[in-house]
């Protein structure tokens, strides 16, 4: 088959979208489909190699400078090209800093509206380079909110399948300004009308954007979450992208290590898991008990964690936090092979977890809250513990029970390793995908 993935690039963080879509970019073809990664509005950042274009539709600095200044279509288009660089996009949006929301809500509605909104020259490009140059049997959009084209593209290429992946989706949406918010879910829901086919990883989130944007349950195919194993099949070598400062990997006698792998941002919880390390730590006979935090940091998040850094410092364990930041593939697995235990106790529901498999494929037991996709992958996976959501003492009281059972930690180690190898490779996940775009 000839397919395209349609993923929209998160500046100049790692995202977990782009990631799992690489992968089962890469998977397919290496089963033989045809595929092309095309990102939209920045290019993508993978902690691996990538098989994306190079080339950006969507510009991010083009269509926002198209919503705040108009009157730029009316300039010739060669005139503007030098905007989608690639190079210039990752050099300004490399911070990927806080939006004004407002400002963000009224180009997500331009965006929504494809072809009727201030980015229609954009919308034209991108489907003339479809129907003329690609001609695919499947576009794979890696979310809703970048398919504003649909309709062009539907009429423009009718006989192609059209599929879209639901994973994330609401809580931009959720971010916007209520009027924006409420236009953008009317939007998205007609929109939707036209997909062939949507994707989600989890029947929590199939039944929560089902129920927002009025989709079928028969219009979803659940396709579990996944992960490439093969750099976990070794141990990850020396070589990396040049980026990682030198860190200390290997655990002192003795230490019992709780990870955290996500962004260091308050959305993904780090909070609760210092209030929890905080207690623990504070108990002499947990003294040995130390807490490393790996993951992209935002520069509108550095606030947060120096207001976190301080508490730690001021509680006397400052030499027992460690961060580090934004780890490539090989740093992150060896990470995480350091781990005795991994937390990331996020508020939200999240709709997937990939941090979750990974510690798995070390043979990591994870401690989560008991909502959103984290429920469904640790009962699929039998490799952890479920806590109340934001409940700090649940949290303490399972990491400590861990903590002081080597035998149920290896056990729950074991059977998230065992069960990620069975059910959650990459390769099945691709078979996924390929009969999902196949389907009639």
């Amino acid at each position: 088959m000839k397919i395209v993935f349609l993923t929209a690039g998160a500046a100049g963080m790692y995202c977990g979208s782009c990631m799992h879509d690489n992968a089962i970019a890469k998977a397919l073809r290496a089963g033989g489909d045809d595929v092309l990664l095309q990102p939209v509005y920045t290019p993508i950042r993978t902690d691996e190699s990538t098989i994306a274009s190079e080339r950006v539709f969507f510009g991010g600095i083009h269509v926002y400078l198209l919503q705040q200044m108009p009157w730029l279509r009316w300039l010739p288009r060669w005139t503007r090209s030098w905007m989608d660089r690639p190079s210039l996009i990752r050099m300004l949006t490399r911070r990927a800093v806080k939006t004004d929301p407002a400002k963000l809500g009224e180009l997500t509605l331009s965006m929504l509206r494809g072809e009727h909104g201030r980015q229609s020259e954009e919308v034209g490009r991108l489907v003339d380079w479809l129907a003329k140059d690609i001609q695919p049997d499947a576009i794979i959009f890696s979310n809703l909110l970048i398919g504003g084209a649909i309709p062009t593209i539907r009429r423009r290429l009718p006989n192609t399948r059209l599929v879209v992946t639901l994973q994330g989706d609401d809580i931009f949406l959720d971010h916007l300004p209520a009027d924006a918010r409420s236009k953008a879910i009317a939007l998205c829901s007609d929109l939707s009308n036209q997909v062939d086919v949507f994707v989600s990883h989890s029947e929590f989130y199939r039944d929560k954007m089902g129920a927002m944007l009025g989709i079928p349950h028969e219009r979803f195919d659940i396709h579990p979450l996944s992960i490439d194993l093969a750099p976990f099949a070794s141990p990850p070598s020396n070589d990396s992208a040049g980026e990682q400062p030198p860190i200390a990997m290997h655990k002192a006698d003795g230490e019992f290590r709780i990870g955290y792998l996500a962004r260091l941002a308050p959305e993904k919880g780090l909070h609760h898991l210092v209030d929890a390390f905080l207690q623990i730590g504070a108990m002499p006979e947990h003294s040995n008990v130390t807490l490393h935090a790996a993951g992209w940091l935002g520069e509108h998040n550095i606030p947060y964690l120096d207001e976190l850094r301080s508490r730690i410092a001021k509680a006397g364990l400052n030499d027992r936090f460690v961060v580090h930041e934004s780890p490539d593939q090989s740093t992150k697995i060896e990470l995480l092979r350091q781990m005795d235990v991994l937390s990331v106790p996020a508020p939200y529901e999240d709709p997937k977890g990939l941090f979750l498999l990974e510690a798995m494929a070390c043979g990591i037991p994870v401690v989560q809250p008991d909502h959103g996709a984290f429920t469904e992958v640790v009962q699929s996976t039998g490799g952890g513990i479920l806590f109340h959501p934001e409940n700090t003492d649940a949290l303490i009281h399972e990491l400590i029970g861990l903590k002081n059972d080597p035998d149920r930690r290896a056990a729950l180690g074991e059977t998230g390793r065992q069960s990620v190898h069975q059910r959650h490779h990459i390769e099945s996940a691709a078979e996924h995908m390929r009969r999902t775009c196949q389907r009639s």
